[in-house]
């Protein structure tokens, strides 16, 4: 009895600590939120209120009619995001089912070598990556976005170790009806991946779509810029317009959102099958 009290008090204990955590986690949101439809004065005069004493809509009227940039960038964002989830998810689970299923000479040294990958900060790449795209001409240019974001290490591993896992019978029949092994892979694997690959579109997404180091290193020409590096001009030497900001930041999450409620019902099974063993 005791142990079912101790265990009762330990669950209680555990979902106020996380309806805290999620409270103090959502506040900055809401705050944002009502930023967005606040007047610039009414934001910089310190007071802390999340209903607008000024509601307006102007802010969001600013962004879309009157910043001829904005839908630039937003459609430079979507592009490249979604070519780089795309290209991702082929890629890496191309990779990661050849080092799971298939023999080839040198089979461990490509995994060691993406095993070392995973510990080098992406930080440290940028200067070559930049001196490679500047020799090839892909400098402020969209395969130069998008190339040296289309492949991933951490999720090639995640894949491998789906794949580790992944039923061999099913393959085994695929053999049977004279499937080679991309058709086993494209026919029988690809569409049974699901949970794994929408695990990883949320995350190359949301990566692609709130990076902001590569952009501000390779593109230069404004109407190249991505919305997170766009929402940096609305920050001046001598006035911020917050307001601005505020309203551009909750159209730039509205993607990820979206990403996250469609793919949500996958993205829990998929991060779980892929922590399997050999």
């Amino acid at each position: 009895m005791n142990k079912i009290l101790d265990i009762f008090w330990v669950k209680v204990l555990l979902y106020i600590f996380l309806t805290v955590y999620g409270i103090i986690t959502i506040i900055p949101f809401l705050w944002a939120l009502s930023a967005s439809f606040k007047p610039l004065p009414e934001i910089i005069n310190g007071e802390f209120n999340f209903i607008p004493k000024h509601f307006t809509l102007d802010n969001y009227k600013q962004i879309f009619l009157q910043e001829p940039l904005f839908l630039r960038w937003l459609f430079n964002s979507v592009i490249i995001g979604v070519t780089v989830t795309i290209l991702n998810l082929l890629f890496n689970s191309m990779a990661g089912y050849a080092l799971a299923r298939l023999h080839f000479h040198g089979k461990s040294f490509w995994f060691l070598l993406i095993l070392t990958v995973l510990v080098v900060p992406a930080q440290i790449t940028l200067i070559p990556t930049f001196l490679i795209l500047k020799t090839i001409g892909w400098l402020n240019s969209y395969p130069g976005m998008i190339v040296p974001s289309m492949v991933n290490a951490t999720f090639i591993f995640m894949m491998r170790q789906f794949f580790v896992n992944f039923p061999r019978e099913l393959e085994e029949a695929g053999q049977l009806d004279s499937l080679n092994a991309w058709g086993i892979f494209w026919h029988i694997v690809l569409p049974l991946a699901r949970p794994a690959l929408a695990a990883q579109a949320v995350f190359v997404f949301m990566g692609s779509w709130n990076n902001f180091l590569l952009p501000v290193v390779i593109l230069f020409d404004p109407e190249m810029f991505t919305l997170p590096l766009g929402l940096n001009t609305f920050k001046g030497q001598y006035i911020s317009y917050w307001n601005y900001t505020m309203a551009a930041s909750m159209v730039f999450t509205l993607p990820g959102l979206a990403i996250y409620a469609f793919f949500n019902r996958y993205l829990i099974q998929g991060i779980t099958f892929t922590g399997g063993k050999e």
